[in-house]
């Protein structure tokens, strides 16, 4: 099979790049925006029709959340028009498209995990471009796959875990938000749940996949900090006293278990991963 992935130098293409060498059964077409700028409708159109790949995983996205609020432009020109020429190209030359979505496209407010079928409510812009990106893809190329994630962290790019190592170095104190619940996902779990959907031959729709448990910001870097073995105190806040540009939902933990009963494969603990990153990250030095 040969697969596109798009965004190939982000956290989730990186995973990507590293599992593909134990793949040689595929062939692997990586791009970043130097090679394939996805908000240019004729590039990506002429890329896939040149290079005819049997799947797209799209990893390209504004993660920005925050900055969106003064970049709408350009948050929603990579999160919502992008995916939809993809999509579009995918449907024009066969191919069938994987695209990754966010947690934020729920309001938050509900008391159990969400499912693929929960109605969307996105708040802020970096939301409501995400949930355009769906609707986009979809429309384009019903038989896609969308797989909403959240809290993505691993050894590569800036991430929340990275950021609390760094900072909890340099500082004997953290406030933390605690008020905010969901679940952590280590890229490496997602990647490898991006190939299992596609060994399956998984039918297309909407999938939930983030490691399992839920915890708060508050543990989630109280965490981190305690495995690492770093002298800094971490103290929670909540939302109000810790002010950000774009709102963030209180809660947004997802169900898997469609994800579950299509692949067989079980769910990796967001503590166990994590500290399988840290080991990762601790020999990187």
């Amino acid at each position: 099979m040969k697969i596109l992935v798009t965004g190939s130098k982000g956290q989730l293409g990186n995973e990507l790049q590293l599992m593909a060498a134990n793949l040689p059964e595929h062939e692997f077409i990586f791009t970043d925006y130097q090679e394939l700028d996805i908000t240019s409708h004729d590039q990506v159109n002429r890329f896939v029709q040149e290079t005819r790949p049997d799947r797209i995983i799209n990893c390209a996205a504004y993660t920005s959340v925050d900055k969106a609020e003064a970049e709408p432009e350009a948050a929603y020109r990579l999160n919502a028009d992008g995916p939809g020429y993809l999509a579009a190209a995918a449907a024009s030359h066969g191919a069938r498209m994987i695209h990754i979505s966010s947690d934020y496209v729920f309001n938050g407010r509900n008391y159990k995990p969400y499912l693929e079928t929960d109605a969307v409510e996105p708040a802020g812009v970096y939301a409501k471009s995400k949930a355009l990106g769906e609707n986009n893809v979809m429309k384009a190329a019903p038989g896609s796959i969308i797989i909403r994630t959240s809290w993505l962290y691993s050894a590569h790019g800036q991430n929340f875990v990275k950021t609390i190592l760094r900072v909890g170095k340099e500082k004997g104190l953290l406030k933390v938000v605690a008020d905010q619940i969901g679940s952590p996902t280590w890229a490496h779990d997602l990647a490898n749940a991006i190939l299992n959907l596609i060994d399956k031959n998984a039918d297309g729709g909407i999938y939930h996949f983030s490691n399992e448990g839920v915890c708060s910001w508050y543990d989630f870097a109280r965490t981190i900090i305690e495995l690492s073995g770093i002298q800094c105190k971490v103290v929670p806040t909540d939302t109000a006293g810790y002010p950000l540009p774009a709102p963030r939902p209180y809660y947004s933990v997802l169900d898997k278990s469609k994800y579950a009963a299509i692949t067989h494969c079980a769910v990796p603990w967001w503590y166990e991963s994590l500290k399988k990153c840290l080991a990762l990250l601790n020999e990187q030095g």
